[in-house]
């Protein structure tokens, strides 16, 4: 069953240098139950996205639907959403310290939460928050409950962040970068932990983040997100195996391989993510991509069904059979698009690149 369904999304924020397309026509979905993985590197749109939907981007010029439980939580009233926010849909912020008051007792806060949208009383709120910090495995929780943020370590902060968007089980969860500056070790528990509170409540997640091995171990689809708009969307297997969009596969290139194989080397994407002031033409892509095309540059590509897997969608101009990874389809790829380039794609620099032997990969 869907849970959430966002229709055209576009968020746009005035500024002095002028307008920043934050969000261009965004449009997914997430059923109960299930994880979506939304990637792309910063300034995509990805957590513009989210609190877009919390309503927690004032000043924002916000148009398109947002459909959470058969309403629309672009056109609700700050009371409404007040009541939804925490209770309903959670969010886990990227930094935890910044996230938490300085001032309060992490107990406090959590507790604080909790009393805004049930009737318990302080004593019960502050046995439930310490509780809930017994469940995402905090030590000493009877005494770590009276802790400042700053009393504790990254991953702790981290943890009580957890706490408070669980506290109410929410039907929703979106955890914005919840692995960011967390070692290895870390890391893992903490996806082990969503994973099986996932199980437990049967909440739905949105899990927002730059590390393709999060996505992996914890997405069910993923959403792959560039200059403010889905580049391609898919099961999680076969946006690591079969990817279309030649973002994605460059993302893909850019990760590092566990085997340490002696001459191997990181594949990065030529150049830097667009400013969304000023868009590129076309596919917003196009200057970085090293199969760009005459097209890529004069139009935007819709998000259409590639592949054999109708749940597979991407917004590139190559053939929608040309899925996969490795060296033999890159090369189809190439001939392709340099049968379809005029003088001026030639220039590109993600093409110039590519002609390099810089940017083909492997």
């Amino acid at each position: 069953m869907t849970l959430l369904t966002v229709d055209n999304l576009k968020v746009s924020f005035p500024t002095a240098d002028g307008i920043v397309h934050a969000v261009r026509g965004l449009s997914f979905s997430v059923d109960a139950g299930k994880t979506l993985g939304v990637v792309g590197e910063s300034g995509s749109g990805k957590s513009v996205s989210a609190l877009t939907l919390l309503g927690l981007n004032p000043g924002a010029d916000t148009t398109g639907s947002a459909v959470f439980n058969g309403a629309d939580l672009l056109t609700m009233s700050q009371s409404q959403l007040r009541r939804i926010r925490g209770a309903e849909i959670a969010m886990i912020f990227q930094d935890p310290l910044s996230s938490l008051h300085p001032h309060f007792r992490v107990g406090w806060q959590i507790a604080e939460a909790i009393r805004a949208h049930t009737s318990v009383n302080k004593h019960d709120a502050r046995a439930q928050a310490i509780e809930l910090l017994r469940l995402v495995n905090i030590p000493q929780p009877e005494r770590r409950v009276d802790a400042y943020p700053h009393e504790m370590s990254g991953g702790m902060r981290q943890r009580v962040m957890i706490a408070m968007a669980l506290g109410l089980k929410p039907k929703l969860l979106i955890a914005d970068e919840p692995t960011t500056a967390l070692d290895a070790t870390v890391q893992a528990q903490l996806i082990e932990l969503l994973t099986q509170l996932q199980r437990e409540v049967g909440m739905a997640m949105i899990i927002i983040t730059h590390d393709l091995g999060v996505i992996a171990s914890i997405a069910d689809e993923v959403l792959v997100m560039y200059a403010g708009r889905a580049a391609e969307r898919a099961g999680a297997r076969t946006i690591f195996f079969k990817p279309h969009h030649p973002y994605t596969r460059g993302l893909l290139g850019s990760v590092p391989t566990a085997t340490g194989v002696i001459g191997s080397r990181l594949l990065p994407i030529v150049g830097a993510p667009p400013s969304l002031i000023n868009v590129p033409s076309g596919c917003g892509f196009h200057p970085r991509c090293p199969f760009a095309m005459q097209a890529c540059v004069d139009e935007q590509p819709s998000l259409d069904p590639v592949g054999d897997d109708p749940t597979h969608t991407s917004a590139c101009w190559l053939p929608p059979d040309m899925i996969g990874v490795g060296v033999a389809m890159d090369v189809v790829r190439q001939r392709y698009a340099g049968s379809h380039r005029d003088a001026r794609a030639a220039k590109l620099p993600g093409v110039v690149a590519a002609g390099d032997g810089a940017a083909v990969y492997a």
